[in-house]
């Protein structure tokens, strides 16, 4: 390879445990997603939106130097029709990941509360009291495995329900169910609007570009207000609700004389009893009895999201280290269920000793050894599987375990949040509004969505992160994004030192850091509860389009990620892409997308590749969001007169207070 290239891959990611694996795989000559990404160039028909493949008239490659409109497909689709029902089908598929994965968690609650199997409780029953609330459920008088059933049986007519609305739709402010009324985006079922979106974008059926991309949005609400929702709020009943914990982020997180075994995906059933079974002493001596001197358990990607918040378990990234984490030659399994997860790891173990274990019955990889994971017999495949690592530990040879690793504090639930601005007893968001007011802090922004090894891993993820907290923008992450801040040492108390001066005045007088860790790819649902509470608490407007707050993506890659902006912008958001535009092709579609959907939904998406143009995008909007509620125009360093915020030992003395006044027990 000539110098130029190994320049080329050298700068391919800023984490620098990638940046040294890469290097070894190039000496090696063993491809991964980052050299392919080189060598396969994408196709600029099908990168814009512009080529039909859903009949066998085409491929139509509709991009033409004429303009828009100078060509049409064999059965004449316009450029914008084939545009739209490119992006549509898109968000159907991502739609239909996010609950798929819901649809698992609530049969395991289901199974919990009819007790057919004994591996799950319900752990935070707080949380469960908290949604049967929301949808009038009475739980005077029963049992926590009562209320489960009916919460449970309840939702799961979400996905079949052929009439009606999704439950969670409820828990919207009151202006923005009118308003998705009023434009008949209220999703009816989960399985209802991915199939029909997908109906109507066959050949022959919809193509009025608009109609196309309403659909599209009603589908994406049945992500974000029903199937998201139900994965964060059912794994929070049942593994418990996070808080902050601290921990690590690091392909440094392997352990030379440990077995270790890495969870990879999104579900969090098969990730939580492997914690359990990691930790059980016969397993421990198992390991010792194969020469290792324990298990180390390590997460990637979403599925460690899920656990690092919940247990603390350490990291080893997202999406785009999944094969560097092999490349290791420190990894006895990798165990995968489904989501984001490369087939080319099925490639790379062949040169290692790792064993590559698929466990979802929908995900098989070939090559791969297959344990399927079953909910009712939980324990005993997680048991199975640590064994199979422990029995591996002896094949290993030479590793090249990174020498880095970084700290973070993640575990931001929204309950949490709201806990953090007045303790148990006064908690709320007024702490928050009333700092937006008076120009603490300047706006929000949620950073979240994948790598693309089309730009370099972490670069834009980092960027925006430090520049929005330098100008007092308050950060929420989810997935891989939160993983990229967490190598980069931006999820811990410390990082206030970077951030603007009002808004590291409310960071130090909270005790958080200015980039809060909230989950993985479903929580986003998370980010959309805090910021219906932060319009219902007053003084922000009364809907999420009012408030100063933009959503980002900036190096997403996945269907997923594209149900997600849709359905942000269907609650009123401005949400930004970057990386390449799908919808490049048309700028009938991205007047619909931008100027359309900002008048209908009070939202907009758009894609804007550059570092610094997401970033004054970002500030711009942010501030003319601040000018439309009439609040005091931002200027660093200068605050409106607002109530004393107080210390975290303030805030204690209040609770134990409270707790002496009504003779309640600790927190």
């Amino acid at each position: 390879m000539s110098e130029e290239k190994k320049e080329k891959r050298k700068a391919s990611s800023i984490d620098p445990c990638a940046v040294d694996l890469l290097r070894y795989a190039e000496e090696c000559s063993i491809p991964t997603a980052f050299s392919r990404s080189d060598s396969l160039k994408p196709c600029p028909i099908g990168a814009e939106g512009a080529c039909c493949k859903i009949c066998a008239m085409g491929p139509c490659r509709l991009k033409s130097k004429d303009g828009e409109d100078a060509l049409k497909g064999v059965c004449g689709a316009s450029l914008a029709t084939v545009t739209a029902r490119n992006i549509a089908r898109m968000v159907a598929g991502g739609t239909a990941a996010h609950s798929d994965h819901a649809r698992d968690v609530a049969n395991t609650l289901l199974a919990a509360a009819e007790e057919h199997t004994k591996d799950y409780q319900i752990k935070d029953v707080e949380k469960l009291l908290a949604v049967a609330n929301n949808f009038g459920i009475d739980t005077s008088g029963r049992t926590k495995n009562e209320v489960a059933k009916e919460v449970a049986e309840f939702v799961l007519k979400d996905f079949g329900q052929q009439k009606g609305e999704v439950s969670f739709i409820r828990t919207a402010t009151k202006k923005r169910q009118e308003l998705w009324r009023e434009h008949k985006l209220v999703p009816r079922g989960v399985d209802r609007e991915v199939c029909e979106l997908m109906h109507r974008t066959t050949m022959g059926v919809d193509t009025d570009p608009e109609d196309i991309l309403d659909a599209a949005l009603r589908t994406s609400l049945a992500d974000g207000w029903s199937g998201s929702r139900i994965g964060t709020d059912f794994s929070d009943i049942l593994f418990g609700t996070p808080k902050p914990i601290k921990s690590e982020d690091s392909l440094g997180a392997f352990q030379k004389k440990h077995i270790n075994i890495v969870v990879h995906g999104h579900e969090p059933t098969l990730s939580e009893m492997i914690v359990v079974a990691s930790e059980m002493p016969e397993l421990i001596d198992y390991a010792k009895s194969k020469g290792a001197e324990g298990i180390n358990l390590v997460g990637m990607c979403c599925t460690s999201n899920e656990i690092l918040l919940r247990h603390g378990i350490k990291s080893a990234g997202g999406f785009l280290n999944q094969e560097l984490g092999v490349l290791t030659g420190a990894v006895e399994a990798m165990v995968v269920d489904v989501q984001c997860i490369m087939p080319a790891i099925a490639d790379v173990v062949k040169g290692f000793h790792t064993k590559l274990v698929t466990t979802s019955p929908k995900g098989r990889i070939p090559g791969a050894e297959h344990i399927e994971f079953d909910e009712l017999h939980a324990l005993e495949v997680a048991k199975k599987i640590v064994r199979l690592a422990c029995d591996n530990f002896p094949n290993r040879k030479d590793t090249r375990i990174p020498d880095y690793g970084k700290t973070m504090v993640a575990g931001f639930s929204h309950e949490y949040i709201k806990y953090m601005q007045g303790g148990r007893f006064r908690g709320s968001f007024r702490p928050l509004n009333d700092a937006i007011i008076a120009g603490r802090i300047r706006g929000l922004a949620g950073i979240v969505g994948c790598n693309n090894p089309r730009v370099d891993q972490d670069s834009l993820h980092d960027y925006l992160v430090r520049e929005l907290i330098a100008n007092d923008v308050l950060v929420v992450q989810t997935g891989c994004g939160a993983h990229a801040s967490a190598k980069s040492g931006l999820l811990r108390p410390e990082t206030m030192e970077l951030a603007g001066p009002g808004l590291r005045e409310v960071c130090e007088a909270i005790g958080i850091p200015p980039v809060l860790h909230m989950g993985s790819c479903v929580d986003n649902s998370r980010i959309l509860t805090v910021l219906t509470a932060v319009a219902q608490e007053g003084g922000l407007g009364d809907d999420i389009s009012d408030i100063p707050v933009v959503g980002i993506a900036p190096e997403w890659m996945s269907e997923k990620a594209l149900a997600i902006a849709f359905y942000a912008v269907a609650s009123g958001l401005y949400v930004i892409f970057g990386v390449e535009s799908p919808i490049a092709a048309s700028p009938t579609v991205q007047k619909i997308m931008s100027e359309g959907w900002e008048k209908k939904v009070g939202g907009k998406l758009e894609f804007i590749p550059g570092k610094e143009e997401m970033l004054a995008a970002t500030l711009a909007h942010i501030d003319k969001k601040r000018e439309a509620l009439k609040l005091r125009k931002y200027e660093k360093g200068k605050f409106g007169v607002e109530k004393v915020l107080m210390s975290m030992a303030d805030r204690r003395k209040l609770e134990e207070a409270a707790h002496a006044h009504k003779g309640v027990g600790g927190v």
